[in-house]
């Protein structure tokens, strides 16, 4: 590893924790990822908020290996006891908002890409670090994946402690809403439509679907907001909730909607069927290298980027997912430094 590289790369994320960067928001980061990247003799490539890099040895007849992390962050807890754009550093933590997720994922992949595009590869290499990912947002790495061209692998980072998610749950978000007709609290009248709600909740409690994944487990199906009524005495004549679906591989969010819809009387819309679960098989490759390694491999129950990169992908990072979306956020400097020897360990001279 060439010790400048890293370097550089722990720099940029410390100037990375101290500005701001919330999902839609992220203009300001992007924009020193891209000057570091011109300082440092790249030509990146920026659309919105997502920033990235050919390497520079590019040939036509080769596969292409995608290297993506997020860039944005959640809005920090009102619990932080130290600034959260402060980027602290006590005994080799680093402390500060996005400095775990994912921050550390960003500037050990830009590493670690930087040290395989100076040699010759069998394949050749991106670098994003995309925007929106947090949100699931329309103009991140899927808005620019079409000015990408083929991609045979996608290497998703996210804070893992460096094993490897081979597979992901997909994500569906259901809004619901049960219909009654109001009346008087006081008397008997109207249809409660909080108690329809009730039933259907009740049932979706105890619904499970048939197939269950070996490595990702069961369909997760979990309501997680419910709202109804104007006032005390007046029968409501609607109640919505929403009802939280994670997939497995045996599921489309399309046949999972489609279930939970016909087992409950209440009105059912998707968000959106973007989310699929994904996965890569234990025999890629990449896979094999990572066990030979000895790195362990589980299925996450979590969404990423992985979701809107339709390839065969891996999720793999530096960092502790328990850490992410918590007050006083931090990444040990010494994770980014095993990360970007591991990453190199798996990609260097792979052959796809």
């Amino acid at each position: 590893m060439n010790p400048i590289f890293l370097e550089d790369s722990l720099s940029l994320l410390r100037a990375m924790i101290r500005i701001p960067s919330l999902s839609h928001e992220e203009g300001a980061v992007a924009t020193l990822i891209e000057e570091s990247l011109n300082t440092w003799g790249y030509k990146p490539y920026r659309d919105n908020n997502n920033v990235w890099l050919f390497s520079s040895n590019w040939k036509e007849d080769l596969p292409t290996i995608l290297l993506d992390s997020h860039i944005d962050t959640v809005r920090p807890a009102k619990t932080w006891s130290y600034d959260p754009f402060g980027a602290t550093e006590i005994d080799g933590k680093l402390i500060g908002l996005g400095s775990n997720d994912a921050g550390a994922s960003v500037v050990s992949l830009l590493c670690a890409f930087r040290h395989l595009e100076s040699k010759s590869q069998p394949y050749n290499l991106i670098f994003c670090a995309s925007a929106e990912e947090e949100i699931s947002g329309l103009h991140g790495v899927t808005s620019v994946l079409e000015k990408f061209g083929k991609i045979s692998l996608a290497v998703v980072g996210e804070p893992t402690g460096m094993q490897m998610a081979v597979a992901e749950k997909g994500l569906v978000i259901l809004d619901c809403e049960s219909k009654g007709k109001t009346g008087h609290a006081a008397r008997n009248e109207g249809e409660n439509a909080i108690y329809k709600a009730l039933a259907d909740i009740q049932t979706l409690a105890g619904l499970t679907l048939p197939k269950t994944s070996g490595i990702l487990g069961p369909v997760k199906i979990t309501v997680t907001q419910i709202e109804a009524g104007t006032q005390h005495n007046v029968i409501p004549d609607s109640c919505r909730f929403v009802v939280d679906v994670r997939t497995n591989e045996f599921y489309s969010n399309e046949e999972a909607f489609r279930i939970i819809a016909e087992k409950i009387d209440a009105e059912v819309k998707p968000r959106s069927f973007r989310l699929n679960s994904s996965a890569i098989p234990l025999g890629h490759p990449l896979v094999q290298r990572g066990i030979a390694l000895g790195l362990s491999h589980y299925g996450s129950p979590t969404t990423s980027d992985q979701a809107v990169i339709p390839v065969t992908s891996i999720k793999i990072g530096p960092g502790d997912s328990a850490r992410s979306h918590t007050a006083d956020e931090y990444i040990f400097l010494d994770e980014i430094r095993n990360g970007v020897e591991i990453y190199i360990q798996l990609l260097d001279q792979l052959q796809l």
